[in-house]
């Protein structure tokens, strides 16, 4: 448990956020949706808990986020086509990548991936071949003015398994088991502001150095970040 985190130099871990709002709010709204197939109330659905919380901290308004829930639930009849799938790749260089999608259409997002993939010296892999490289976690960023030295031990006894000091931000690394009670430590204790998001980190990583596979791979995030369906995704490979 310190600044010297064992993932603190997992570069590219997740292409940079979309700065666009609207696309950002579409693409949670549908994971809200998804989320919401297995119960509406986010206090004994721990999956959606999560998704309202990421949309909350990102400012998605709460009329979007309701009728996302309500999609979910059917109480509205659009958005019924809507699932989640995983996709496992290799990247050129021989790195791991698992991507997130939420379609309707499961056919035309596979063979927009692969062509994707393809175009970037990139495949797809057989199901279970890299997510096993990976374990999830919710990922919590408090700002660092925010933080007292003496939560970090509070922080380890409500299950944060790893802290990183950055800049100006601190990260926790939680299990998304253990982050219920966390949550309510941080709401009810320390009262601090924070935001929240699911993590597939790697237990192990690659390190790519060559110039040529360097920028197909960074093409490669580019567009997998532009994909309409590509909700998030997670690489092992650290850009040297």
């Amino acid at each position: 448990m310190s600044g010297h985190s064992k993932w603190a130099k997992v570069k590219y871990q997740k292409a940079v956020k979309d700065p666009k709002k609207s696309k950002a709010f579409s693409k949670l709204a549908n994971l809200i949706t998804v989320a919401a197939r297995e119960g509406g109330d986010p206090e004994s659905n721990p999956k959606l808990r999560l998704a309202v919380e990421k949309a909350k901290s990102i400012g998605m308004p709460k009329e979007k986020i309701e009728r996302a829930i309500q999609r979910g639930t059917g109480q509205l009849e659009e958005g019924e086509n809507l699932e989640e799938i995983f996709y496992e790749a290799y990247t050129p260089g021989g790195g791991a990548l698992l991507i997130q999608t939420i379609t309707e259409n499961r056919n035309r997002t596979s063979n927009e991936l692969r062509h994707l993939l393809n175009t970037y010296g990139a495949k797809l892999a057989s199901g279970g071949s890299v997510r096993y490289l990976f374990q999830e976690k919710v990922k919590v960023q408090i700002d660092k003015k925010d933080w007292k030295e003496d939560y970090s031990l509070q922080a380890i006894e409500k299950g944060v398994e790893d802290l990183q000091e950055q800049q100006d931000k601190i990260i926790l690394y939680v299990s998304p088991s253990a982050f219920p009670s966390f949550k309510d430590w941080i709401e009810s204790e320390i009262k601090v502001p924070y935001q929240m998001e699911i993590d597939f980190l790697p237990h192990q990583t690659i390190t790519i150095s060559e110039e040529t596979t360097k920028k197909q791979i960074s093409e490669l995030f580019e567009a997998l970040n532009e994909h309409n369906d590509v909700e998030e995704f997670y690489s092992n490979i650290i850009l040297s």
